[in-house]
């Protein structure tokens, strides 16, 4: 198979390797679609060299093992956790298998990811999907990151609630954020073409950076950038006993002034990954078909083009969300 390897330089070379072969209780998808996230763009120059990137994505089982041929077929389309997980520690059986003590993640450095045709994942943590879903599949993954952490922020009916980065975790925040109850998601971002989609996926007002800092007072704010400065924005933003959840991977220190926090009894917590139930209430949500297609739509590359794809990104165009379709024709 063809995979899109990082190489010393932090470029992306397409390869060909050895296809996968599935354990007994894992599968075999061939990629349809796989998101360039905005942690891949944070990481990837960290990543030693033949990594292969890629954790949200969807396709079809092409190969099941002994076991999961008991569930699945070949030929069904699926989104699936970017995680091979033992099934018996505390964590996977609290429901929490990104967390589990012997997780083997995909995309990050260790395991092959899904720039790739095709990836071997873990049987017990795929979810169907309809084929009619297309590249949309793609969104599962992110869209369990938003509603993790709107759960984690305890988001409820009444709520203002103020989003930090109206990228696809934020985008997928304010998705579940109306859907909880909310009656006010204002979202932040610097980028014109995020603040005018917003209103797609149901937020009621956006903020612009340039134009200082954020209104204040909100019972809910979420951070999902990942850069300095913006927790204490967001603790600057909440009301007096509201809650802050900083789902954002920063990378760099990032000092706070806890006496912010302090004065207003605020709950700080932090969100990452997601619980197997959350990645199959996402799923539910883009088989529902609720979604609007037209605002999800994504531009597509090949393997080929992730170098170009991903240098566009980091320079700051923030237009739609990108996808690698690993199958297509070499340019």
């Amino acid at each position: 198979m063809r995979v899109a390897a990082l190489t010393a330089d932090h470029h992306f070379e397409v390869v060909t390797v050895d296809d996968p072969t599935p354990g007994p209780d894992e599968l075999v998808v061939a990629v349809g679609a796989c998101g360039i996230c905005g942690s891949d763009l944070k990481s990837y120059s960290a990543l030693p060299a033949g990594s292969v990137l890629g954790h949200e994505f969807c396709g079809e089982v092409v190969a099941a093992g002994t076991r999961a041929r008991e569930t699945w077929r070949e030929g069904q389309f699926v989104a699936a956790m970017p995680v091979r997980a033992c099934g018996r520690c505390r964590w996977c059986l609290a429901d929490e298998p990104a967390h589990c003590e012997r997780a083997d993640l995909l995309g990050v450095g260790g395991a092959a990811g899904a720039f790739a045709e095709l990836v071997r994942v873990d049987a017990n943590l795929a979810v169907a999907l309809p084929t009619s879903v297309g590249d949309v599949g793609a969104a599962v993954e992110p869209l369990a990151v938003g509603l993790h952490a709107a759960v984690t922020a305890g988001i409820r009916p009444g709520d203002r609630v103020l989003v930090l980065g109206g990228g696809s975790v934020g985008t997928a925040v304010t998705v579940w954020a109306r859907r909880l109850g909310a009656v006010e998601v204002v979202v932040s971002d610097p980028a014109a073409p995020r603040r005018d989609g917003a209103a797609a996926f149901g937020a009621t007002g956006t903020h612009d950076p340039a134009d200082g800092a954020p209104p204040t007072g909100f019972d809910v704010v979420v951070e999902c950038v990942g850069a300095p400065n913006l927790i204490q924005t967001a603790l600057d933003a909440a009301a007096v006993h509201g809650r802050v959840v900083v789902a954002g991977v920063c990378m760099k220190p990032d000092p706070i002034l806890p006496l912010t926090a302090l004065l207003k009894e605020l709950e700080v917590r932090f969100a990452v990954y997601y619980r197997r139930g959350e990645f199959r209430a996402a799923a539910a949500l883009v088989a529902s078909g609720q979604l609007d297609p037209d605002a999800l739509r994504a531009t597509a590359v090949g393997l080929d083009g992730l170098d170009a794809a991903f240098a566009r990104l980091l320079s700051g165009d923030a237009g739609r969300k990108v996808v690698v379709r690993p199958s297509a024709s070499p340019a």
